[in-house]
């Protein structure tokens, strides 16, 4: 019994590691989506800000200053979207699939310049990484049963990033419901011409709801290059923007919902990754490609299957033309 609650532990604890980057990435997709600016350069958005953070870290030797240079770079990224959709009325999707092929052939050319790893920055140390806290007398109750494996292994021995993920959650819902921005921000993605008509700014309202776009995905790529892992990787991302938007959908465009939908993701990941190996009976070993493709295969079955009737704000993806 104890070996199955310390199995089950290891396993959550896998899957909030493994969400945080989407969490941040579909929290990110939330804003954007509900000034009515879809956003499909999530991938692209998050791989520029691990390289950012990455090279950043390596040079000054400082987390901190790492996430900063994700931020930018994740921002700048968004800016651009911001420029293209917004003041020139481009086509969303067009623009967030270029963002992704800038971003992907950008960071590969910089970390071969910069560093000639191929493509990868060099490894960083402890201190230029954001590193696991530990919470007062998790070490001393980790033999406790179920409420040892509870707060030592899925409370406590997470970085900064992870909690304040978490923090994330509760701060987009009052930011969305409880504020004037966020009264605003979802009602000019239901009807723009309104909050025109009421004398609000749809262009800048519209910048700053994908500035807030820029910066969580600074956040989710900054966790892969300096938390989660010790540099950068190219393509280190593998796809984990486009399942930050399927949780999105998942989620219908709520900020809860995305939390238990991004979590869901990441356990998916997680079991995958606890099957590479393992044997099954009258099958054998499972090839490891397809373990690594079972998180894929599940996000489509349960989008397709499970997410029922999703609708998107109603000006979802249309530019908006000021009536004169």
């Amino acid at each position: 019994m104890a070996d199955v609650v310390a199995l089950i532990a290891l396993i959550i604890d896998s899957a909030i590691r493994l969400s945080v980057p989407l969490l941040f990435a579909c929290l990110a997709g939330l804003y954007s989506e509900r000034s009515s600016i879809f956003d499909i350069g999530l991938e692209g958005k998050m791989l520029g800000a691990a390289f950012a953070a990455g090279a950043i870290a390596a040079i000054t030797g400082s987390a901190w200053m790492g996430l900063l240079a994700a931020i930018a770079a994740s921002s700048a990224l968004a800016l651009l979207h911001g420029f293209a959709c917004i003041t020139h009325r481009g086509n969303q999707i067009v623009s967030g699939v270029a963002i992704n092929i800038i971003a992907a052939g950008l960071t590969a050319q910089l970390g071969a310049s910069w560093f000639s790893q191929g493509g990868q920055t060099p490894s960083l140390p402890n201190t230029a990484r954001f590193l696991p806290l530990e919470w007062p007398g998790a070490e001393a109750l980790a033999g406790v049963p179920l409420i040892g494996a509870v707060y030592s292994e899925l409370l406590s021995g997470h970085n900064i990033l992870v909690y304040l993920a978490a923090a994330t959650v509760p701060l987009t819902w009052w930011v969305l419901y409880r504020t004037r921005f966020g009264l605003r921000l979802r009602a000019v993605g239901e009807n723009p011409a309104a909050v025109d008509t009421a004398g609000i700014s749809v262009t800048w309202l519209r910048y700053r709801a994908v500035i807030c776009c820029g910066v969580l995905c600074g956040f989710a790529g900054a966790y892969l290059s300096i938390a989660q892992s010790a540099s950068f990787i190219k393509d280190m991302t593998a796809g984990k923007g486009f399942i930050a938007l399927a949780a999105l959908i998942f989620a219908k465009w709520r900020p809860v919902q995305a939390l238990g939908a991004c979590f869901l993701f990441g356990l998916l990941d997680a079991v995958a990754i606890r099957l590479q190996g393992v044997a099954f009976p009258l099958i054998g070993d499972v090839p490891v490609q397809f373990v690594q493709a079972v998180p894929y295969i599940l996000t489509v079955v349960l989008l397709a299957g499970f997410v029922g009737r999703a609708i998107p704000p109603k000006a979802g993806g249309v530019p908006y033309v000021k009536e004169r």
